[in-house]
Protein backbone atom coordinates (compact mmCIF):
# COMPACT_ATOMS: atom_id res chain seq x y z
CA UNK A 1 0.00 0.00 0.00
CA UNK A 2 2.66 2.57 0.99
CA UNK A 3 4.74 1.56 -2.01
CA UNK A 4 1.89 2.59 -4.30
CA UNK A 5 0.63 5.57 -2.30
CA UNK A 6 4.09 7.07 -1.68
CA UNK A 7 6.74 5.41 -3.83
CA UNK A 8 9.47 7.83 -2.71
CA UNK A 9 9.01 6.95 0.96
CA UNK A 10 9.00 3.25 0.16
CA UNK A 11 12.14 3.66 -1.96
CA UNK A 12 13.86 5.36 0.98
CA UNK A 13 12.96 2.44 3.25
CA UNK A 14 14.32 -0.01 0.68
CA UNK A 15 17.53 2.01 0.55
CA UNK A 16 17.96 1.50 4.30
CA UNK A 17 17.54 -2.24 3.78
CA UNK A 18 20.09 -2.16 0.95
CA UNK A 19 22.48 -0.33 3.28
CA UNK A 20 22.29 -3.26 5.72
CA UNK A 21 23.42 -5.60 2.95
CA UNK A 22 26.66 -3.60 2.66
CA UNK A 23 27.57 -3.88 6.34
CA UNK A 24 29.67 -6.48 8.12
CA UNK A 25 26.59 -7.78 9.98
CA UNK A 26 26.41 -11.54 9.69
CA UNK A 27 23.31 -13.09 8.18
CA UNK A 28 22.60 -14.82 11.48
CA UNK A 29 22.78 -11.57 13.43
CA UNK A 30 20.46 -9.80 10.97
CA UNK A 31 18.00 -12.70 11.04
CA UNK A 32 17.89 -12.79 14.84
CA UNK A 33 17.26 -9.04 14.99
CA UNK A 34 14.52 -9.17 12.36
CA UNK A 35 12.70 -12.12 13.89
CA UNK A 36 12.91 -10.94 17.49
CA UNK A 37 11.72 -7.40 16.76
CA UNK A 38 8.92 -8.78 14.59
CA UNK A 39 7.84 -11.09 17.43
CA UNK A 40 7.79 -8.27 19.96
CA UNK A 41 5.84 -6.01 17.63
CA UNK A 42 3.43 -8.77 16.66
CA UNK A 43 3.86 -8.35 12.90
CA UNK A 44 2.64 -11.65 11.42
CA UNK A 45 3.82 -10.74 7.94
CA UNK A 46 7.37 -9.97 9.14
CA UNK A 47 7.58 -13.02 11.42
CA UNK A 48 6.57 -15.24 8.51
CA UNK A 49 8.97 -13.57 6.06
CA UNK A 50 12.01 -13.47 8.32
CA UNK A 51 11.69 -16.96 9.77
CA UNK A 52 11.52 -18.33 6.21
CA UNK A 53 14.61 -16.34 5.27
CA UNK A 54 16.45 -17.54 8.37
CA UNK A 55 15.64 -21.19 7.62
CA UNK A 56 16.83 -20.73 4.03
CA UNK A 57 20.08 -19.28 5.40
CA UNK A 58 20.57 -22.36 7.60
CA UNK A 59 19.06 -21.30 10.91
CA UNK A 60 17.70 -24.22 12.92
CA UNK A 61 14.05 -24.75 13.75
CA UNK A 62 14.98 -25.22 17.41
CA UNK A 63 16.56 -21.77 17.69
CA UNK A 64 13.75 -20.09 15.76
CA UNK A 65 11.09 -21.69 17.97
CA UNK A 66 12.99 -20.78 21.14
CA UNK A 67 13.78 -17.22 20.13
CA UNK A 68 10.97 -15.66 22.14
CA UNK A 69 12.38 -17.43 25.23
CA UNK A 70 16.06 -16.94 24.43
CA UNK A 71 16.81 -15.83 28.01
CA UNK A 72 15.97 -19.33 29.23
CA UNK A 73 17.78 -21.45 26.63
CA UNK A 74 21.41 -22.45 26.05
CA UNK A 75 20.99 -22.10 22.27
CA UNK A 76 22.48 -18.64 21.78
CA UNK A 77 26.08 -17.42 22.01
CA UNK A 78 27.09 -14.54 24.29
CA UNK A 79 27.24 -12.30 21.21
CA UNK A 80 23.76 -13.34 20.11
CA UNK A 81 22.43 -12.78 23.63
CA UNK A 82 23.85 -9.25 23.61
CA UNK A 83 22.26 -8.63 20.20
CA UNK A 84 18.89 -9.96 21.35
CA UNK A 85 18.95 -7.87 24.53
CA UNK A 86 19.86 -4.76 22.55
CA UNK A 87 17.14 -5.50 19.97
CA UNK A 88 14.53 -5.93 22.69
CA UNK A 89 15.44 -2.68 24.40
CA UNK A 90 15.49 -0.73 21.12
CA UNK A 91 12.13 -2.25 20.16
CA UNK A 92 10.67 -1.42 23.58
CA UNK A 93 12.42 1.97 23.58
CA UNK A 94 10.05 3.58 26.09
CA UNK A 95 12.11 1.69 28.66
CA UNK A 96 15.37 3.05 27.18
CA UNK A 97 18.44 1.01 26.33
CA UNK A 98 20.03 0.32 29.69
CA UNK A 99 23.68 1.04 30.36
CA UNK A 100 24.16 -2.63 31.22
CA UNK A 101 22.76 -3.80 27.89
CA UNK A 102 24.69 -1.22 25.89
CA UNK A 103 27.95 -1.86 27.74
CA UNK A 104 27.59 -5.64 27.36
CA UNK A 105 27.19 -5.23 23.60
CA UNK A 106 29.99 -2.66 23.40
CA UNK A 107 32.32 -5.11 25.13
CA UNK A 108 31.65 -7.73 22.43
CA UNK A 109 31.53 -5.62 19.26
CA UNK A 110 33.54 -2.76 17.83
CA UNK A 111 31.89 0.65 17.54
CA UNK A 112 31.00 0.30 13.85
CA UNK A 113 29.45 -3.17 14.24
CA UNK A 114 27.48 -1.98 17.27
CA UNK A 115 26.14 0.98 15.27
CA UNK A 116 25.16 -1.41 12.47
CA UNK A 117 23.38 -3.69 14.94
CA UNK A 118 21.41 -0.74 16.24
CA UNK A 119 20.52 0.38 12.71
CA UNK A 120 19.32 -3.14 11.88
CA UNK A 121 17.01 -3.07 14.91
CA UNK A 122 15.75 0.40 14.05
CA UNK A 123 15.08 -0.52 10.41
CA UNK A 124 13.12 -3.71 11.20
CA UNK A 125 11.05 -1.78 13.72
CA UNK A 126 10.15 0.70 10.98
CA UNK A 127 9.19 -2.17 8.65
CA UNK A 128 7.06 -3.85 11.30
CA UNK A 129 5.29 -0.56 11.90
CA UNK A 130 4.46 -0.39 8.20
CA UNK A 131 3.34 -4.02 8.19
CA UNK A 132 1.06 -3.58 11.17
CA UNK A 133 -0.28 -0.16 10.15
CA UNK A 134 -1.23 -1.44 6.70
CA UNK A 135 -2.54 -4.82 7.95
CA UNK A 136 -0.13 -6.85 5.81
CA UNK A 137 -0.82 -10.56 6.02
CA UNK A 138 1.44 -13.47 5.19
CA UNK A 139 0.36 -15.77 2.39
CA UNK A 140 -0.77 -19.23 3.45
CA UNK A 141 1.59 -21.83 2.06
CA UNK A 142 1.30 -25.59 1.91
CA UNK A 143 3.52 -27.51 4.33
Amino acid sequence: MIGKADPAAYKAMLALDKYLETTRLSATHKDLIKIRASQINGCAYCINKHTKEAREAGETEQRIYALNAWHDTPFFTPEERAILALTEEITLITNHVSDDTYNAAAALFDEEYLAQLMMAAIIINAWTSIGIATAMQPALTAN
